[in-house]
């Protein structure tokens, strides 16, 4: 194991956040995502990336169990190169953490945690070694639980429909029309029943009376 690598085992477990604090660098290595939360044996990924010149470089990555303050410290997992060449903290199994790297336009180093457990909670920060500083990853917040919270989903309000007139269908329109033709034939037929009622009324009353006359000059 690397000097170096020595040197950070007992700093990170041994000295507090405020006085890693006084050596972390101006620049920042870009963590995603941000926040994860995860079920109890799920899987967590997060991604660093590195830019600038990556000779010798050498990744590490830390954990934060407490919010940060006086008495909170930076826990040392994993670290590794660019040749594959591994070490792990100290209460840290071989196999339950993995570490990759791809290079694309800029290198990301991924961290993978398998089978995770409430008791891996915490922030997880990537870092780098400069001269003289230490450069931080912006860090990656991940909750670990047996049961995944759920969210109320918003009611959704149900607006009525509008009832859409539809036009007559050609078989109605064709059967409206035949009802319209039957019903001006009986109106007609009614009519000229009128009439031929009027008619006969009109001459029975002539009738009458021209008989009323004709009795009326045969009696005088």
């Amino acid at each position: 194991m690397q000097p170096r690598l020595w040197l950070l085992v007992a700093v990170t477990v041994t000295v507090a956040v405020k006085k890693l604090a006084a050596l972390q660098g101006s620049s920042h290595h870009q963590q995603t995502p941000s926040s994860l939360v995860l079920q109890t044996n799920q899987e967590a990924t997060m991604d660093c990336e590195v830019k600038g010149p990556l000779n010798n470089v050498r990744i590490y990555w830390l954990r934060q169990r407490q919010a940060p303050g006086k008495d909170s410290y930076y826990e040392f997992l994993v670290s590794e190169d660019l040749n594959k060449n591994t070490a792990y903290g100290k209460n840290v199994t071989p196999g339950t953490l993995t570490l990759s790297w791809s290079s694309r336009g800029t290198t990301r180093f991924i961290l993978s945690l398998k089978h995770t457990k409430p008791e891996d909670s915490g922030v997880y920060f990537c870092m780098t070694m400069g001269s003289p500083e230490l450069n931080f990853g912006t860090g990656t917040s991940l909750s670990v639980v047996d049961v995944l919270p759920t969210t109320a989903q918003p009611t959704k309000k149900t607006t009525p429909k509008k009832k859409k007139c539809q036009p007559p269908s050609p078989g109605t329109q064709k059967g409206l029309r035949c009802g319209l033709i039957t019903l001006s034939l009986l109106v007609g037929g009614a009519l000229l029943l009128l009439l031929s009622l009027a008619v006969a009324v009109h001459l029975y009353c002539l009738r009458r009376r021209a008989r009323l006359r004709f009795i009326k000059q045969f009696y005088r």
